[in-house]
């Protein structure tokens, strides 16, 4: 059984993205790292190649430049081999999920996993889109896997509480952050990861056109909260509501 695994390089989740003096968003200087929805897919794919369930995980990427990193991270986590798909274009949602569509119509993988979202753009949209270029049933927000035979088993959250869904493989599986919690990955780990093979493909030879659909417009901060007043009694906070946040 062979797991492919959709990972991307984002801003770390620990550094404070702050706008230019000129109001733009420069993050081309910023400490990158894979995103954690996507580690935690690598974890699960690498754990169930531990168990004997998987013979081979391949991780692939698509970005430019050093969005290559994330994938040394994810060989070293314990991945075999990893695909990077290189484009210099702006990536939006449809375009990643129809490069992945060439990847995965070449490798042929019996369960794909990917991140729910990346925490960057928060689209929520790849792995849904991958499953339904690649003609492939979908079990999205995993908090549990379980295979069994040629199904997997998933556990999802939902308002009411938790929802089992089983689909056929091959299959599409986007994970939770409560599925299972990423290995820490050691210096030692890193360079053995530097000796498993990583294929290098061009966007521009898998046939999909490289033409971005969203257009970013303007980027601000949140306004600042105001701070907030000590009233003495009830009917000063009721006089407040009333007459200044005329909510009542």
């Amino acid at each position: 059984m062979k797991v492919l695994v959709a990972v991307k390089n984002v801003v770390d989740a620990n550094i404070k993205v702050k706008l230019t003096p000129e109001g733009k968003l420069d993050v081309s200087a910023l400490k990158k790292s894979m995103n954690p929805f996507d580690e935690i897919a690598t974890e699960e794919a690498v754990k169930l190649k531990e168990k004997g369930l998987a013979k081979e995980v391949v991780v692939v990427t698509v970005g430019a430049g050093k969005a290559s990193d994330v994938l040394r991270v994810a060989l070293a986590m314990g991945a075999d081999r990893a695909v990077f798909v290189e484009t210099e274009t702006q990536v939006e949602p449809l375009l990643v999920a129809k490069l992945l569509q060439k990847v995965v119509d070449e490798e042929k993988p019996d369960l794909i996993l990917t991140g729910k979202q990346a925490i960057d753009d928060d689209c929520n949209q790849v792995g849904q889109m991958l499953a339904a270029l690649c003609d492939m049933p979908q079990a999205t927000h995993a908090s549990n896997l379980v295979l069994e035979g040629s199904k997997v088993r998933v556990t999802r959250e939902i308002d009411g509480g938790l929802e089992t869904v089983e689909v056929v493989l091959p299959a599409v599986v986007t994970v939770d952050l409560r599925l299972n919690a990423p290995r820490y990955v050691t210096l030692p780990m890193m360079m053995k990861a530097k000796k498993k093979p990583t294929q290098i493909k061009k966007a521009t030879d898998l046939g999909v056109e490289l033409k971005s659909r969203i257009e970013c417009v303007a980027v601000e901060m949140p306004p600042s909260r105001k701070t907030g007043v000590i009233v003495k009694s009830v009917d000063e906070l009721l006089e407040k509501l009333k007459n200044e946040a005329k909510v009542l």
